[in-house]
Protein backbone atom coordinates (compact mmCIF):
# COMPACT_ATOMS: atom_id res chain seq x y z
CA UNK A 1 0.00 0.00 0.00
CA UNK A 2 3.37 2.67 0.51
CA UNK A 3 4.58 1.46 -3.30
CA UNK A 4 0.69 2.28 -4.08
CA UNK A 5 0.35 5.88 -2.34
CA UNK A 6 3.94 6.75 -4.10
CA UNK A 7 2.80 5.93 -7.28
CA UNK A 8 -0.84 7.55 -7.24
CA UNK A 9 1.01 10.91 -6.16
CA UNK A 10 3.86 10.77 -7.99
CA UNK A 11 3.22 13.19 -11.17
CA UNK A 12 1.57 15.39 -8.39
CA UNK A 13 4.94 16.07 -7.17
CA UNK A 14 6.41 17.17 -10.37
CA UNK A 15 3.07 19.38 -11.55
CA UNK A 16 3.65 21.38 -8.36
CA UNK A 17 7.06 21.73 -8.96
CA UNK A 18 8.74 19.11 -6.63
CA UNK A 19 11.29 18.10 -9.24
CA UNK A 20 13.87 16.66 -6.53
CA UNK A 21 11.20 14.45 -4.78
CA UNK A 22 9.79 12.93 -7.52
CA UNK A 23 13.40 11.90 -9.07
CA UNK A 24 13.72 10.33 -5.68
CA UNK A 25 10.51 8.52 -5.10
CA UNK A 26 11.84 7.35 -9.35
CA UNK A 27 14.79 5.96 -8.13
CA UNK A 28 13.19 4.12 -4.96
CA UNK A 29 10.06 2.84 -7.82
CA UNK A 30 12.81 1.81 -9.94
CA UNK A 31 14.45 -0.45 -7.35
CA UNK A 32 11.44 -2.99 -8.32
CA UNK A 33 7.86 -2.82 -7.15
CA UNK A 34 6.53 -6.87 -6.26
CA UNK A 35 3.54 -7.85 -8.27
CA UNK A 36 3.85 -11.42 -7.61
CA UNK A 37 2.03 -11.34 -4.54
CA UNK A 38 -0.88 -13.60 -3.20
CA UNK A 39 -3.49 -10.35 -2.78
CA UNK A 40 -6.61 -9.64 -4.24
CA UNK A 41 -6.69 -6.47 -6.21
CA UNK A 42 -9.32 -4.44 -7.28
CA UNK A 43 -8.81 -4.66 -11.26
CA UNK A 44 -10.39 -1.10 -11.86
CA UNK A 45 -8.50 0.71 -8.53
CA UNK A 46 -5.44 -1.35 -9.99
CA UNK A 47 -5.75 -0.25 -13.71
CA UNK A 48 -6.31 3.43 -12.55
CA UNK A 49 -3.44 4.21 -9.92
CA UNK A 50 -1.02 1.74 -10.50
CA UNK A 51 -1.33 1.27 -14.08
CA UNK A 52 -1.96 5.09 -14.91
CA UNK A 53 0.59 6.47 -12.04
CA UNK A 54 3.30 4.64 -13.60
CA UNK A 55 2.44 5.58 -17.26
CA UNK A 56 2.21 8.90 -16.49
CA UNK A 57 5.43 9.39 -14.82
CA UNK A 58 7.07 7.20 -17.20
CA UNK A 59 6.07 10.36 -19.73
CA UNK A 60 7.03 12.78 -17.14
CA UNK A 61 10.36 11.28 -16.19
CA UNK A 62 12.70 13.38 -19.11
CA UNK A 63 10.83 16.40 -18.19
CA UNK A 64 11.92 15.75 -14.89
CA UNK A 65 15.42 15.18 -14.88
CA UNK A 66 15.26 11.59 -14.57
CA UNK A 67 17.83 9.84 -16.53
CA UNK A 68 15.85 7.68 -18.98
CA UNK A 69 17.37 4.48 -21.18
CA UNK A 70 18.01 4.74 -25.13
CA UNK A 71 14.21 3.95 -26.73
CA UNK A 72 12.80 5.70 -24.04
CA UNK A 73 9.28 6.71 -24.45
CA UNK A 74 9.09 3.26 -25.84
CA UNK A 75 11.04 1.69 -23.14
CA UNK A 76 12.35 2.29 -19.31
CA UNK A 77 11.56 0.50 -16.30
CA UNK A 78 8.41 2.35 -15.46
CA UNK A 79 6.37 1.25 -18.33
CA UNK A 80 7.58 -2.48 -17.36
CA UNK A 81 5.78 -2.15 -14.49
CA UNK A 82 3.13 -0.62 -15.80
CA UNK A 83 2.61 -3.23 -18.50
CA UNK A 84 3.41 -6.20 -15.84
CA UNK A 85 0.56 -4.41 -13.92
CA UNK A 86 -1.34 -4.68 -16.79
CA UNK A 87 -0.88 -8.13 -17.34
CA UNK A 88 -1.75 -9.11 -14.19
CA UNK A 89 -5.40 -8.04 -14.52
CA UNK A 90 -5.90 -9.87 -18.33
CA UNK A 91 -7.40 -12.91 -16.58
CA UNK A 92 -10.24 -10.75 -15.38
CA UNK A 93 -11.37 -10.02 -19.10
CA UNK A 94 -11.39 -13.74 -20.10
CA UNK A 95 -15.25 -14.25 -19.64
CA UNK A 96 -17.65 -14.94 -22.46
CA UNK A 97 -18.72 -11.05 -22.59
CA UNK A 98 -15.32 -9.73 -22.71
CA UNK A 99 -16.55 -7.82 -19.16
CA UNK A 100 -13.88 -8.30 -16.57
CA UNK A 101 -14.41 -9.51 -13.12
CA UNK A 102 -14.14 -6.95 -10.59
CA UNK A 103 -11.46 -8.44 -8.63
CA UNK A 104 -8.06 -10.47 -9.26
CA UNK A 105 -5.66 -12.49 -7.39
CA UNK A 106 -2.48 -11.19 -8.38
CA UNK A 107 -0.60 -14.46 -7.96
CA UNK A 108 -3.29 -16.99 -8.97
CA UNK A 109 -5.63 -14.91 -11.19
CA UNK A 110 -9.58 -15.18 -10.86
CA UNK A 111 -10.48 -16.61 -7.85
CA UNK A 112 -13.03 -19.90 -8.77
CA UNK A 113 -15.60 -18.07 -6.50
CA UNK A 114 -15.22 -14.59 -7.70
CA UNK A 115 -18.24 -12.91 -7.97
CA UNK A 116 -19.45 -12.12 -11.85
CA UNK A 117 -21.10 -9.00 -10.78
CA UNK A 118 -19.18 -5.90 -11.66
CA UNK A 119 -20.24 -2.25 -11.72
CA UNK A 120 -20.42 -0.58 -15.15
CA UNK A 121 -17.10 1.60 -14.45
CA UNK A 122 -15.42 -1.68 -13.52
CA UNK A 123 -15.85 -3.04 -17.01
CA UNK A 124 -15.69 0.30 -18.70
CA UNK A 125 -12.65 2.43 -17.52
CA UNK A 126 -9.73 1.00 -19.12
CA UNK A 127 -9.08 2.53 -22.63
CA UNK A 128 -7.13 5.36 -22.06
CA UNK A 129 -4.88 3.21 -19.78
CA UNK A 130 -4.51 0.26 -21.60
CA UNK A 131 -4.62 1.50 -25.28
CA UNK A 132 -1.70 3.97 -23.98
CA UNK A 133 0.10 0.65 -22.91
CA UNK A 134 -0.42 -0.87 -26.36
CA UNK A 135 0.92 2.17 -27.97
CA UNK A 136 4.16 2.09 -25.99
CA UNK A 137 5.14 -1.59 -26.18
CA UNK A 138 3.40 -2.49 -29.34
CA UNK A 139 1.23 -5.15 -27.95
CA UNK A 140 -2.46 -4.74 -28.87
CA UNK A 141 -3.84 -6.98 -26.41
CA UNK A 142 -4.65 -4.36 -23.65
CA UNK A 143 -6.20 -1.78 -25.91
CA UNK A 144 -8.35 -5.28 -27.86
CA UNK A 145 -9.98 -6.54 -24.04
CA UNK A 146 -10.46 -2.75 -23.45
CA UNK A 147 -12.40 -2.12 -26.10
CA UNK A 148 -13.92 -5.60 -26.22
CA UNK A 149 -15.23 -4.40 -22.63
CA UNK A 150 -16.66 -1.19 -24.01
CA UNK A 151 -17.99 -2.31 -26.95
CA UNK A 152 -19.90 -5.15 -24.88
CA UNK A 153 -21.45 -2.10 -22.40
CA UNK A 154 -22.83 -0.47 -25.84
CA UNK A 155 -24.42 -3.74 -26.80
CA UNK A 156 -26.73 -3.81 -23.39
CA UNK A 157 -27.51 -0.84 -22.93
CA UNK A 158 -31.56 -0.55 -22.46
CA UNK A 159 -33.54 0.49 -25.37
CA UNK A 160 -33.98 3.78 -24.02
CA UNK A 161 -30.20 4.32 -24.51
CA UNK A 162 -29.18 4.29 -21.12
CA UNK A 163 -26.97 2.05 -18.55
CA UNK A 164 -27.29 0.36 -14.97
CA UNK A 165 -25.24 0.20 -11.98
CA UNK A 166 -24.15 -3.65 -11.84
CA UNK A 167 -24.05 -6.29 -14.53
CA UNK A 168 -23.09 -10.18 -14.47
CA UNK A 169 -19.90 -10.45 -17.06
CA UNK A 170 -21.21 -13.46 -17.35
CA UNK A 171 -24.62 -13.34 -18.48
CA UNK A 172 -25.03 -10.13 -19.16
CA UNK A 173 -27.81 -9.55 -17.14
CA UNK A 174 -28.17 -5.97 -15.28
CA UNK A 175 -28.27 -6.95 -11.58
CA UNK A 176 -28.78 -2.98 -10.61
CA UNK A 177 -30.94 -1.38 -12.71
CA UNK A 178 -30.18 2.52 -11.53
CA UNK A 179 -28.98 4.77 -14.23
CA UNK A 180 -27.57 7.80 -13.60
CA UNK A 181 -23.95 9.85 -13.97
CA UNK A 182 -22.79 9.02 -10.67
CA UNK A 183 -20.82 5.89 -8.63
CA UNK A 184 -20.63 2.74 -10.67
CA UNK A 185 -21.29 4.24 -13.67
CA UNK A 186 -19.06 7.96 -14.08
CA UNK A 187 -15.93 6.66 -15.39
CA UNK A 188 -17.87 5.00 -18.30
CA UNK A 189 -19.02 7.96 -19.88
CA UNK A 190 -15.49 9.82 -18.70
CA UNK A 191 -13.57 6.99 -20.41
CA UNK A 192 -15.53 6.92 -23.72
CA UNK A 193 -15.01 11.08 -23.90
CA UNK A 194 -11.44 10.65 -22.98
CA UNK A 195 -10.57 8.12 -25.10
CA UNK A 196 -12.07 9.44 -27.74
CA UNK A 197 -9.37 12.70 -27.64
CA UNK A 198 -6.54 10.48 -26.99
CA UNK A 199 -6.81 8.22 -30.11
CA UNK A 200 -9.18 10.37 -32.22
CA UNK A 201 -11.93 7.86 -32.21
CA UNK A 202 -14.67 8.71 -33.73
CA UNK A 203 -16.68 5.13 -32.58
CA UNK A 204 -16.36 6.33 -28.86
CA UNK A 205 -17.23 9.75 -28.97
CA UNK A 206 -20.73 8.96 -30.78
CA UNK A 207 -21.17 6.25 -27.97
CA UNK A 208 -21.03 9.03 -26.11
CA UNK A 209 -22.97 11.54 -27.67
CA UNK A 210 -25.66 9.19 -28.07
CA UNK A 211 -25.55 8.25 -24.04
CA UNK A 212 -25.88 11.93 -23.57
CA UNK A 213 -29.13 12.40 -25.50
CA UNK A 214 -30.76 9.65 -23.36
CA UNK A 215 -29.57 11.17 -19.90
CA UNK A 216 -30.58 14.71 -20.88
CA UNK A 217 -33.84 12.65 -22.11
CA UNK A 218 -34.43 10.67 -18.81
CA UNK A 219 -32.32 11.86 -16.14
CA UNK A 220 -32.14 15.91 -16.21
CA UNK A 221 -33.99 17.60 -14.23
CA UNK A 222 -33.64 21.69 -13.79
CA UNK A 223 -29.86 21.54 -13.85
CA UNK A 224 -29.59 18.20 -11.49
CA UNK A 225 -28.83 14.55 -12.55
CA UNK A 226 -31.57 12.07 -10.66
CA UNK A 227 -31.13 8.10 -10.60
CA UNK A 228 -33.97 6.68 -12.99
CA UNK A 229 -34.83 3.34 -13.72
CA UNK A 230 -32.72 1.83 -16.74
CA UNK A 231 -35.63 0.35 -18.63
CA UNK A 232 -38.01 2.86 -17.99
CA UNK A 233 -36.73 6.65 -17.34
CA UNK A 234 -38.49 6.71 -13.81
CA UNK A 235 -36.70 8.50 -10.75
CA UNK A 236 -35.63 6.02 -8.30
CA UNK A 237 -33.61 8.11 -6.04
CA UNK A 238 -33.25 11.68 -6.43
CA UNK A 239 -30.12 12.58 -5.30
CA UNK A 240 -27.22 13.84 -5.96
CA UNK A 241 -24.10 12.35 -5.42
CA UNK A 242 -20.46 14.07 -4.84
CA UNK A 243 -19.17 11.90 -7.60
CA UNK A 244 -21.00 13.41 -9.90
CA UNK A 245 -19.22 16.64 -10.14
CA UNK A 246 -17.09 15.10 -12.64
CA UNK A 247 -19.71 15.81 -14.92
CA UNK A 248 -19.41 19.62 -15.78
CA UNK A 249 -16.11 18.94 -16.84
CA UNK A 250 -16.75 16.45 -19.05
CA UNK A 251 -19.51 19.05 -20.60
CA UNK A 252 -16.86 21.19 -21.06
CA UNK A 253 -14.60 18.70 -22.93
CA UNK A 254 -17.25 18.15 -25.40
CA UNK A 255 -18.08 21.61 -25.66
CA UNK A 256 -21.23 22.13 -23.90
CA UNK A 257 -20.59 24.99 -21.85
CA UNK A 258 -23.71 26.58 -21.11
CA UNK A 259 -25.29 23.57 -19.55
CA UNK A 260 -21.76 22.62 -17.40
CA UNK A 261 -21.83 26.17 -15.75
CA UNK A 262 -25.39 26.28 -14.87
CA UNK A 263 -25.34 22.21 -13.34
CA UNK A 264 -21.55 23.36 -11.93
CA UNK A 265 -23.24 26.47 -10.04
CA UNK A 266 -26.31 23.58 -8.37
CA UNK A 267 -23.30 21.52 -6.89
CA UNK A 268 -21.28 24.78 -5.58
CA UNK A 269 -25.08 26.07 -3.84
CA UNK A 270 -24.42 22.09 -1.73
CA UNK A 271 -20.54 22.90 -1.37
CA UNK A 272 -21.15 26.47 0.28
CA UNK A 273 -23.97 25.23 2.44
CA UNK A 274 -21.41 22.26 4.03
CA UNK A 275 -18.01 23.44 3.29
CA UNK A 276 -17.58 20.31 1.14
CA UNK A 277 -19.99 18.23 -0.69
CA UNK A 278 -21.45 15.16 1.47
CA UNK A 279 -21.61 11.83 -0.14
CA UNK A 280 -25.42 12.23 -0.89
CA UNK A 281 -27.21 15.36 -1.35
CA UNK A 282 -31.22 14.82 -1.06
CA UNK A 283 -32.26 17.14 -4.09
CA UNK A 284 -35.93 17.75 -2.90
CA UNK A 285 -35.31 18.24 0.79
CA UNK A 286 -32.16 19.70 0.25
CA UNK A 287 -30.44 18.67 2.79
CA UNK A 288 -27.68 15.62 3.70
CA UNK A 289 -28.66 11.64 3.62
CA UNK A 290 -28.42 9.38 5.95
CA UNK A 291 -24.96 7.92 6.61
CA UNK A 292 -23.83 9.47 3.36
CA UNK A 293 -22.69 12.74 5.56
CA UNK A 294 -19.56 12.79 4.96
CA UNK A 295 -16.69 14.56 2.77
CA UNK A 296 -13.42 11.98 2.04
CA UNK A 297 -11.82 15.62 0.09
CA UNK A 298 -12.96 14.28 -3.29
CA UNK A 299 -11.81 15.67 -6.32
CA UNK A 300 -14.77 15.88 -8.78
CA UNK A 301 -15.97 19.67 -8.12
CA UNK A 302 -12.38 21.04 -8.19
CA UNK A 303 -11.79 19.18 -11.46
CA UNK A 304 -14.66 20.42 -13.36
CA UNK A 305 -13.61 23.92 -11.95
CA UNK A 306 -10.37 23.80 -13.33
CA UNK A 307 -11.83 22.67 -17.10
CA UNK A 308 -14.37 24.85 -16.73
CA UNK A 309 -11.92 27.77 -16.07
CA UNK A 310 -9.76 26.84 -18.90
CA UNK A 311 -12.59 27.02 -21.47
CA UNK A 312 -14.30 30.39 -19.64
CA UNK A 313 -12.34 32.25 -17.41
CA UNK A 314 -15.26 32.62 -15.21
CA UNK A 315 -14.09 34.12 -11.90
CA UNK A 316 -16.91 32.56 -9.92
CA UNK A 317 -14.72 29.36 -10.32
CA UNK A 318 -11.73 31.03 -8.87
CA UNK A 319 -14.17 31.69 -6.01
CA UNK A 320 -14.73 27.93 -5.81
CA UNK A 321 -11.36 27.05 -5.62
CA UNK A 322 -10.56 29.74 -2.70
CA UNK A 323 -13.84 28.18 -0.75
CA UNK A 324 -12.50 24.79 -1.17
CA UNK A 325 -8.22 25.79 -0.02
CA UNK A 326 -10.18 27.88 2.97
CA UNK A 327 -12.49 24.83 3.87
CA UNK A 328 -9.97 22.17 3.33
CA UNK A 329 -7.60 23.84 5.63
CA UNK A 330 -9.96 25.08 8.09
CA UNK A 331 -11.73 21.89 8.82
CA UNK A 332 -9.65 18.93 7.34
CA UNK A 333 -6.27 19.65 8.66
CA UNK A 334 -3.73 17.48 10.94
CA UNK A 335 -0.42 17.61 12.33
CA UNK A 336 0.27 14.49 9.48
CA UNK A 337 -2.11 15.45 6.87
CA UNK A 338 -5.38 16.09 5.46
CA UNK A 339 -7.93 13.88 7.14
CA UNK A 340 -11.84 12.49 5.83
CA UNK A 341 -14.56 14.66 6.86
CA UNK A 342 -16.50 12.44 8.39
CA UNK A 343 -19.65 14.33 9.01
CA UNK A 344 -19.96 17.64 7.27
CA UNK A 345 -22.96 18.64 9.82
CA UNK A 346 -20.80 19.36 12.50
CA UNK A 347 -17.62 18.65 10.72
CA UNK A 348 -15.93 15.49 12.78
CA UNK A 349 -12.85 14.40 11.13
CA UNK A 350 -11.89 10.37 10.16
CA UNK A 351 -8.62 9.12 10.95
CA UNK A 352 -7.89 8.53 7.24
CA UNK A 353 -6.46 10.70 4.28
CA UNK A 354 -7.09 8.77 0.98
CA UNK A 355 -4.92 8.76 -1.76
CA UNK A 356 -6.63 10.29 -4.22
CA UNK A 357 -6.94 13.05 -2.24
CA UNK A 358 -2.33 13.95 -3.15
CA UNK A 359 -3.52 12.43 -6.83
CA UNK A 360 -6.21 14.46 -7.49
CA UNK A 361 -7.76 17.55 -5.27
CA UNK A 362 -4.42 18.94 -4.64
CA UNK A 363 -3.34 18.62 -8.18
CA UNK A 364 -6.58 19.78 -9.83
CA UNK A 365 -6.81 22.98 -7.15
CA UNK A 366 -3.05 23.99 -8.10
CA UNK A 367 -3.72 23.68 -11.64
CA UNK A 368 -7.04 25.83 -11.21
CA UNK A 369 -4.63 28.42 -10.34
CA UNK A 370 -1.61 28.08 -11.87
CA UNK A 371 -2.34 28.96 -15.44
CA UNK A 372 1.19 28.38 -16.31
CA UNK A 373 1.79 25.36 -15.55
CA UNK A 374 3.50 22.74 -18.27
CA UNK A 375 0.12 21.02 -18.39
CA UNK A 376 -1.81 23.62 -20.20
CA UNK A 377 1.11 24.16 -23.20
CA UNK A 378 -1.23 25.42 -26.21
CA UNK A 379 1.42 23.86 -28.34
CA UNK A 380 3.95 26.85 -28.39
CA UNK A 381 6.78 24.93 -26.70
CA UNK A 382 7.74 21.44 -27.37
CA UNK A 383 10.11 18.90 -27.04
CA UNK A 384 11.58 16.75 -29.59
CA UNK A 385 12.59 13.40 -29.08
CA UNK A 386 14.49 11.02 -31.15
CA UNK A 387 13.90 7.27 -30.66
CA UNK A 388 14.76 4.14 -32.54
CA UNK A 389 11.59 4.64 -34.75
CA UNK A 390 12.54 8.18 -35.65
CA UNK A 391 11.82 11.99 -34.21
CA UNK A 392 9.11 12.16 -31.97
CA UNK A 393 7.36 15.81 -30.40
CA UNK A 394 6.64 15.34 -27.22
CA UNK A 395 4.99 17.51 -24.16
CA UNK A 396 3.35 19.81 -26.72
CA UNK A 397 0.07 20.28 -23.78
CA UNK A 398 -2.90 18.54 -24.54
CA UNK A 399 -2.69 16.13 -21.87
CA UNK A 400 -5.39 13.74 -21.20
CA UNK A 401 -6.19 13.29 -17.39
CA UNK A 402 -7.27 9.63 -16.57
CA UNK A 403 -9.67 9.24 -14.18
CA UNK A 404 -6.94 9.07 -10.97
CA UNK A 405 -5.69 12.89 -12.37
CA UNK A 406 -2.90 11.04 -14.11
CA UNK A 407 -2.11 13.11 -17.18
CA UNK A 408 -1.11 11.21 -20.59
CA UNK A 409 0.57 12.88 -22.99
CA UNK A 410 -1.09 11.78 -26.23
CA UNK A 411 1.86 12.64 -28.27
CA UNK A 412 3.30 9.71 -26.70
CA UNK A 413 0.89 7.15 -28.51
CA UNK A 414 2.76 8.26 -32.29
CA UNK A 415 6.21 7.03 -31.49
CA UNK A 416 6.81 4.10 -30.59
CA UNK A 417 4.91 1.71 -33.63
CA UNK A 418 8.16 -0.25 -34.36
CA UNK A 419 7.21 0.32 -38.49
CA UNK A 420 4.00 2.28 -38.88
CA UNK A 421 1.87 0.76 -41.15
CA UNK A 422 1.86 4.41 -43.42
CA UNK A 423 5.64 3.89 -43.53
CA UNK A 424 5.84 0.43 -44.86
CA UNK A 425 3.57 1.33 -47.47
CA UNK A 426 5.41 4.73 -48.76
CA UNK A 427 8.88 2.11 -48.68
CA UNK A 428 7.11 -0.39 -50.92
CA UNK A 429 5.90 1.92 -53.44
CA UNK A 430 9.24 3.79 -53.65
CA UNK A 431 10.95 0.32 -54.20
CA UNK A 432 8.40 -0.70 -56.31
CA UNK A 433 8.00 2.44 -58.52
CA UNK A 434 12.19 2.58 -58.70
CA UNK A 435 12.15 -1.22 -59.40
CA UNK A 436 9.95 -0.49 -62.25
CA UNK A 437 12.31 2.49 -63.31
CA UNK A 438 15.10 0.44 -63.91
CA UNK A 439 13.57 -2.69 -65.56
CA UNK A 440 10.42 -0.82 -67.57
CA UNK A 441 8.71 -3.62 -67.05
CA UNK A 442 5.10 -3.84 -66.17
CA UNK A 443 3.89 -7.46 -64.12
CA UNK A 444 0.26 -8.21 -63.78
CA UNK A 445 -0.13 -9.90 -60.66
CA UNK A 446 -3.44 -12.37 -60.43
CA UNK A 447 -6.02 -11.62 -57.63
CA UNK A 448 -8.20 -14.70 -58.00
CA UNK A 449 -5.19 -16.45 -55.81
CA UNK A 450 -5.80 -14.23 -52.97
CA UNK A 451 -8.89 -13.51 -51.14
CA UNK A 452 -11.45 -10.66 -51.24
CA UNK A 453 -9.28 -6.78 -50.47
CA UNK A 454 -5.97 -8.87 -50.13
CA UNK A 455 -3.29 -7.78 -51.60
CA UNK A 456 -0.77 -10.02 -53.60
CA UNK A 457 2.06 -11.19 -51.78
CA UNK A 458 5.68 -10.92 -52.71
CA UNK A 459 8.59 -13.00 -51.36
CA UNK A 460 9.90 -9.98 -49.03
CA UNK A 461 6.31 -10.35 -47.41
CA UNK A 462 6.32 -13.88 -47.10
CA UNK A 463 9.48 -13.88 -44.84
CA UNK A 464 8.43 -10.71 -43.42
CA UNK A 465 5.67 -12.76 -41.95
CA UNK A 466 7.62 -16.24 -40.66
CA UNK A 467 10.45 -14.54 -38.91
CA UNK A 468 10.03 -10.48 -38.93
CA UNK A 469 7.30 -7.81 -38.27
CA UNK A 470 4.12 -7.80 -40.02
CA UNK A 471 3.35 -5.07 -42.20
CA UNK A 472 -0.18 -5.27 -41.90
CA UNK A 473 -2.63 -3.36 -39.86
CA UNK A 474 -4.07 -5.21 -37.01
CA UNK A 475 -7.13 -3.53 -36.98
CA UNK A 476 -7.69 -4.53 -40.77
CA UNK A 477 -6.54 -6.66 -43.48
CA UNK A 478 -6.49 -3.86 -45.68
CA UNK A 479 -3.19 -1.32 -45.44
CA UNK A 480 -3.75 1.96 -44.60
CA UNK A 481 -2.69 3.35 -48.18
CA UNK A 482 -4.46 0.72 -50.19
CA UNK A 483 -8.30 0.32 -51.46
CA UNK A 484 -10.28 -2.73 -50.69
CA UNK A 485 -10.74 -4.63 -54.29
CA UNK A 486 -13.21 -2.57 -56.58
CA UNK A 487 -14.61 -3.88 -59.87
CA UNK A 488 -12.52 -5.19 -63.18
CA UNK A 489 -13.57 -2.21 -65.13
CA UNK A 490 -12.01 0.22 -62.49
CA UNK A 491 -8.87 -0.87 -62.86
CA UNK A 492 -7.12 -0.04 -66.24
CA UNK A 493 -5.98 3.33 -66.41
CA UNK A 494 -2.94 5.32 -68.67
CA UNK A 495 -1.64 8.34 -66.95
CA UNK A 496 -4.33 8.97 -64.53
CA UNK A 497 -7.19 8.52 -67.21
CA UNK A 498 -9.69 5.43 -66.84
CA UNK A 499 -10.71 3.29 -69.47
CA UNK A 500 -13.83 1.51 -68.94
CA UNK A 501 -14.73 -1.52 -71.02
CA UNK A 502 -17.64 -0.02 -72.89
CA UNK A 503 -14.93 2.84 -73.57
Amino acid sequence: SFSLTLIDALDTLLILGNVSEFQRVVNVLQEGVDFDIDVNASVFETNIRVVGGLLSAHLLSKKAGVEVEAGWPCSGPLLRMAEEAARKLLPAFQTPTGMPYGTVNLLHGVNPGETPVTCTAGIGTFIVEFATLSHLTGDPVFEDVARKALKALWKNRSDIGLVGNHIDVVTAKWVAQDAGIGAGVDSYFEYLVKGAILLQDEELMSMFLEYNKAIKNYTKFDDWYLWVQMYKGTVSMPVFQSLEAYWPGLQSLIGDVDNAMRTFLNYYTVWKQFGGLPEFYNIPQGYTVDKREGYPLRPELIESAMYLYRATRDPTLLELGRDAVESIEKISKVDCGFATIKDLRDHRLDNRMESFFLAETVKYLYLLFDLDNFIHNDGSAFDVVITPYGECILNAGGYVFNTEAHPIDPAALHCCRKRKEEQWEVEDLMREFYSLKKTKKFTLKRLSDHGEGESAKTPEDASSEKGGEKRNSKKSSHSLLSCPSQSFNSKLAVLGQVFLDNT
